[in-house]
């Protein structure tokens, strides 16, 4: 089955957080129509190669124009024209840059494998159980509702100020036809009377003065309530999901719903602010002994200037952390002289802005770091924001060119700094720029997320562990001396962190059964660790009891070999990994002999092992675990057809391959078999093989057991034989024979 008919069959819920990643930039009808040509191609590796990921973008236009041929047949004017339209975006958004498309299809994807292992597991953790309470989701609708109401009540008072307005004009034009009679005719009954509905008038003048100003300031009160609580905590909300979904979690959306309120705010601001101008344009024309316009309309414009001002500076977000395109799983870690990306948004969408804000990029501004070491930004670091480079037509500015530079310093101060202390500096890039509107002139600044520099791709998993633990630990979006003490981390949370690891990063997250193993490597047998505190130093820093490497490079090690060498297993499940060789035997006594499962080793970094149960003439139960295959032995073979290949030789038998069931009663092949590379017996004769007319020979897999051992030897000699010869072996040789010539 294909990933996206997997999407397709989850829960509503599920399927709402799919949505939310779908957009012009990638339309979910292409994901639909070309889902199994998608799946099938290396968008990750195209990332990070221009060429590669151009050849894929014209491959990509050449199935749109096969589906477009085969929907114009069935006249489906709707999807024609949705198709037609994304031809159109794919030739021209992406035709100078193929490797930003390969990019997003890339997260896309990975997005998706995350959000399937989110629904394949029982129950939700801690972190994420408190981004989406329901609490957060009425205040959502709460803050929604709300402006909406103030932007109502800013166009009313618009009616009031223009009633107002004519009614000062009409008071304005009967006066002034008075003023201009003769005195004699302002003696008459008729002036007095005239002079009587005047004054009348100049009082209900003076109460809808009063009526406007009293509406102007509680329009006013009302958008300052709800700026300083619910919108304030929306915000704050959202950049907190944003630092959970750096690190693995959930992604996080709501930029666009909190971009709509800004902008309504910023409107109804606006609206208010020239109702305000108004006003002091009537004041002009008339004014009278207690008139309230001269003494609550300063007052007033203040307060809606100082509500601008502060719109404004929270407006101004980073929305897309900084991060090397050639490592997007890993944000917030920068490479000197590589180049990353960073995306920028003013939450206030006002086409008078468009192309009129020039944002300038600096790192480290007037803070002091924990070493000496310090950086320059190279490239294009000022730019300009615009609606159309978004899809979603976001006042918007993204930097793709910025590289960070190590500056020199005094003799001795640089790399002298050993590996944790280099992955424990936290760095700044800020942003800076002035929004000049309507008279008003406003600097807003605003900076990423604690960043980790590192010259060498070596340091990498350990700035990694340092991005976890701050974003983990912290909503501070600024505290760079956070590793001078860092605190502890609740085991419960960190273990959801780690289980978000596996789910970005390998497409398949932990089982309960497998995070106990970790909590129990981590603080030992029998832990409750529902509220245990975990310090860094136990995370990163400390060695394993017994082994000469902390558990995150172990962890990591991990990671790296699934990735590059047993995705596919691991994508099924069939990997139980995280077992400890206690609870593995348990697992599998009571088994038919010949079942087996795999295991991540726990003495070799990055090694994956696999044991069988078998039974003695005796009876009784034995178990055999082979040496464990690291990510240079499985470079020359894959695991599944070491799997499917694997022979043992014991004592005076033939060799067979003992791996009957994968735990607990799958039959090998059913597991396994989609994974092999060919089929053992598909031999190509002397004429079809490779060059000359040799057999090709292949690779098989054999260790020893002898009589005194439960251990089989190391099977690290592949013995190079054809399937074709092994067949012939044992159909014309002894078992002895076979043996000795095996070995």
């Amino acid at each position: 089955m294909s990933q996206w008919s997997q999407v397709q069959q989850l829960e509503i819920k599920f399927l709402e957080q799919v949505d939310q990643f779908y957009d012009d930039n990638f339309p979910m009808e292409i994901r639909h129509l070309l889902a199994q040509w998608i799946e099938s191609q290396d968008w990750e590796a195209a990332a990070n190669n221009e060429a590669m990921a151009m050849i894929l973008l014209q491959n990509l236009i050449i199935q749109v124009d096969e589906q477009l041929d085969r929907v114009s047949q069935e006249k489906n004017l709707l999807l024609i024209h949705n198709l037609k339209r994304v031809r159109k975006l794919l030739q021209g958004k992406y035709h100078g840059n193929p490797m930003h498309i390969a990019v997003i299809i890339s997260n896309c994807l990975r997005e998706e494998r995350r959000i399937l292992a989110a629904a394949s597991m029982p129950v939700q953790g801690p972190l994420e159980k408190s981004l989406q309470s329901s609490v957060v989701s009425e205040r959502q609708r709460n803050v929604e509702h709300k402006v909406s109401a103030i932007k109502n009540s800013a166009q009313m008072t618009d009616q009031d100020v223009k009633y107002l307005e004519d009614l000062q004009e009409e008071f304005d034009f009967r006066y002034k036809t008075i003023q201009s009679l003769e005195q004699n005719d302002k003696n008459s009954a008729l002036i007095k009377q005239e002079m009587l509905a005047l004054q009348a008038m100049l009082n209900t003048l003076d109460y809808k003065r009063k009526e406007v100003l009293s509406k102007i300031g509680r329009v006013i009160h009302e958008i300052d309530v709800l700026m300083s609580n619910m919108l304030t905590e929306e915000l704050l909300d959202w950049k907190r999901r944003q630092q959970i979904a750096c690190i693995g979690g959930p992604l996080h959306g709501g930029l666009d719903q909190l971009q709509n309120c800004f902008t309504l705010l910023a409107e109804s601001l606006f609206q208010v602010r020239r109702q305000l101008e108004k006003l002091d344009e009537l004041l002009t024309r008339l004014t009278y002994d207690g008139d309230p316009i001269p003494v609550q309309r300063p007052q007033l414009l203040e307060k809606v200037n100082f509500l601008l001002y502060n719109l404004f500076r929270n407006s101004f977000v980073v929305e897309r952390q900084p991060c090397m395109p050639t490592h997007p799983q890993r944000p917030m870690v920068l490479k000197t002289l590589i180049q990353f990306t960073v995306k920028l948004r003013l939450l206030i969408k006002l086409p008078e802005l468009n192309y009129q804000i020039r944002v300038k990029a600096t790192i480290d501004k007037n803070v002091s770091t924990v070493s000496n070491r310090r950086f320059v930004l190279c490239g294009t670091h000022v730019k300009a924001m615009n609606m159309d480079e978004s899809a979603n037509g976001s006042l918007s500015v993204e930097f793709r060119h910025l590289q960070p530079k190590e500056m020199k310093t005094s003799a001795g101060s640089k790399g002298n700094e050993g590996p944790h202390m280099v992955t424990e500096e936290l760095h700044s890039i800020s942003f800076e720029t002035q929004v000049c509107l309507y008279g008003l002139t406003i600097n807003l600044e605003t900076s990423s997320l604690p960043v980790v520099m590192i010259s060498n791709v070596s340091q990498l998993p350990n700035a990694w562990a340092s991005i976890i633990w701050y974003n983990l630990s912290t909503n501070d979006p600024q505290n760079l001396s956070f590793f001078n003490n860092p605190p502890a981390a609740t085991l419960s949370q960190l273990l959801e962190v780690l289980s978000w690891q596996f789910s970005s990063y390998v497409g398949r997250g932990l089982n309960s059964e497998q995070l106990n193993m970790l909590a129990e490597k981590l603080m030992g047998q029998q832990v409750s660790y529902n509220d245990y505190q975990l310090s860094w130093a136990k995370f990163c820093k400390e060695h394993l009891p017994g082994k000469s490497f902390t558990f995150w490079v172990w962890l990591e090690a991990i990671l790296d070999l699934i990735k590059k060498h047993i995705l596919p297993l691991w994508i099924d499940g069939y990997i139980m990994g995280f077992v400890s060789k206690e609870k593995e035997r348990i697992l599998l006594k009571d088994k038919t002999p010949g079942t087996f499962l795999l295991r991540f080793s726990e003495s070799n970094l990055g090694g994956i092992t696999f044991t069988w149960v078998d039974q003695l003439e005796n009876g009784d139960v034995t178990f055999h675990s082979v040496e464990p295959y690291n990510k240079g032995r499985l470079s020359a073979l894959p695991f599944a057809d070491i799997l499917r290949d694997y022979k043992v030789i014991m004592a005076d038998n033939v060799p067979e391959n003992p791996l009957k069931y994968l735990y607990p009663d799958i039959p090998k092949d059913k597991a396994f078999g989609k994974h092999y590379s060919c089929q053992p017996n598909e031999v190509s004769k002397p004429s079809d093989g490779g060059g000359k007319g040799y057999v090709p020979s292949v690779f098989i897999p054999v260790s020893k057991i002898l009589n005194d051992s439960t251990e089989p030897h190391s099977p690290s000699d592949l013995l190079p034989m054809s399937p074709s010869v092994y067949a012939v072996l044992r159909e014309h040789l002894s078992p002895t024979a076979i043996e000795t010539a095996v070995s």
